[in-house]
């Protein structure tokens, strides 16, 4: 044990860094109570909890927003010291903080500053944390940004045993079939260095039949979107099942062709008679090649500089439950910052006004102006489906699911360097320890 240049006790053992104090500071006093204290704390005092350890480090007025399951609304968690509303995503701050994934500060009248705080449990969005301090300085938006990220982290582990926050998610009533299908789904969003991903569903609280799953191995993106034949709880049924058997084919190392006849045996023994469209690609993220199966589903959009330049083309074969010949295995070539919009039926054939359908020509005008605004996959999804929703004056007879994918290019060489952009949660304003 030595001292360092200001008497602070400092040492070699152990865990250590040059001159570091083997005192707790303030960050690690206020994240290491939290994380402690969370491993046995019922879900319904996570909120409380997350409230007294930040007043007790100073803050006040603290608010956990959830989004709800159609990201229109932010909702608060109740509790002993927790404050909030519902607020309007698109009309408020921590809206903005949501949409752009940064903090948003808000200074107030009495000198302190109101903080608003994405919360991501790794890309995916949770939902928003609000706080005010006395005062702001670079390692106070540091410690906030990371506690945002660990609240994020205790909703989404305490979520797989409670319908607490699922509960707070919900802004209206649910169907079964919907239940079901977002049981199915995985996140909406994830981003790596090398790919942006995000997906969405309408209607959210009434879909049922559509889907889409994806998974990140090595340097292969496997995804797949899915359309079951007919609405409600039946197809939701059928949907479930053709994800399972995608995902066991997935896991054992099915080539993609092997992959549409395990899923196509499976729903005609399961569902004799009906059948469901999918497409299933695999994205290599050192390449950037893409190879996919189109069985019986709408062709992906391709977009490149932010305009759409094509579609994935090329001969498809029977839906998976009606069975087929082997079908065609295509392939292309994308550059780095190419996106490809992956959607269903449900988007296009919608009828609007004196029986016309919504029609792709509107869909490649609605992704453009989306794209456009350079955000990120899943902000751009969630904007493009709220504007198709809203171009087609709110009708949704029929599901409309859309799975946004993203190269940004081959991954670095060093894909452990610390100074790798997407190494740390946004918002953090750049800050380094």
């Amino acid at each position: 044990m030595t001292s360092g240049p200001d008497g602070e006790r400092t040492t070699t053992a152990g865990f250590s860094e040059p001159a570091r104090t083997r005192e707790e500071n303030l960050g690690e006093r206020l994240l290491g109570s939290l994380l402690d204290r969370a491993h046995l704390i019922p879900p319904r005092l996570v909120g409380p909890l997350v409230a007294q350890e930040l007043t007790a480090s100073g803050a006040r007025d603290v608010a956990i927003w959830l989004q709800d399951y159609d990201q229109r609304m932010l909702r608060p968690v109740p509790g002993r010291g927790l404050a909030g509303e519902s607020l309007a995503i698109d009309d408020s701050l921590p809206g903005e903080a949501f949409v752009t994934d940064d903090r948003v500060e808000e200074p107030l009248p009495d000198g302190s500053v109101r903080l608003y705080l994405p919360m991501l449990d790794g890309s995916d969005r949770v939902g928003v944390l609000g706080l005010t301090l006395p005062a702001l300085d670079d390692v106070d938006r540091r410690i906030a940004q990371r506690a945002a990220g660990l609240v994020a982290d205790l909703v989404v582990t305490k979520s797989m045993y409670t319908d607490t926050f699922a509960q707070i998610r919900t802004n209206q009533p649910m169907t079964v079939a919907a239940q079901l299908q977002w049981q199915t789904l995985p996140p909406l969003a994830m981003t790596t260095p090398d790919i942006d991903l995000a997906g969405a569903v309408e209607p959210a609280y009434e879909v049922g039949g559509d889907g889409f799953d994806y998974a990140l191995d090595e340097h292969v993106l496997h995804l797949a979107v899915l359309d079951a034949m007919g609405h409600g709880l039946e197809a939701a049924s059928m949907a479930t099942v053709v994800t399972a058997a995608y995902r066991h084919g997935r896991r054992v190392g099915r080539s993609l062709t092997e992959l549409y006849a395990e899923m196509d045996e499976v729903v005609a023994r399961a569902f004799p008679g009906r059948f469901a469209t999918a497409q299933f690609a695999r994205l290599d993220s050192e390449t950037g090649e893409l190879s996919w199966v189109n069985a019986g589903h709408p062709p992906a959009l391709w977009l490149r500089d932010r305009k759409v330049v094509g579609e994935l083309l090329g001969r498809p074969t029977r839906p998976v439950g009606f069975g087929g010949a082997t079908p065609r295995v295509h392939r292309v070539q994308l550059e780095p910052g190419d996106l490809l919009l992956f959607f269903t039926d449900g988007v296009v054939e919608e009828r609007i006004g004196h029986g016309e359908q919504f029609g792709e020509a509107r869909l490649r005008e609605a992704l453009e102006k989306t794209a456009a605004e350079q955000r990120s996959a899943a902000e751009t999804v969630r904007r493009l489906s709220h504007a198709l929703v809203d171009a087609r004056r709110g009708r949704t007879s029929d599901d409309a699911s859309l799975l946004l994918v993203q190269w940004k290019g081959p991954p670095r060489d060093d894909e452990l360097a610390r100074d790798v952009p997407e190494s740390r949660p946004t918002g953090d304003g750049g800050l380094r320890s």
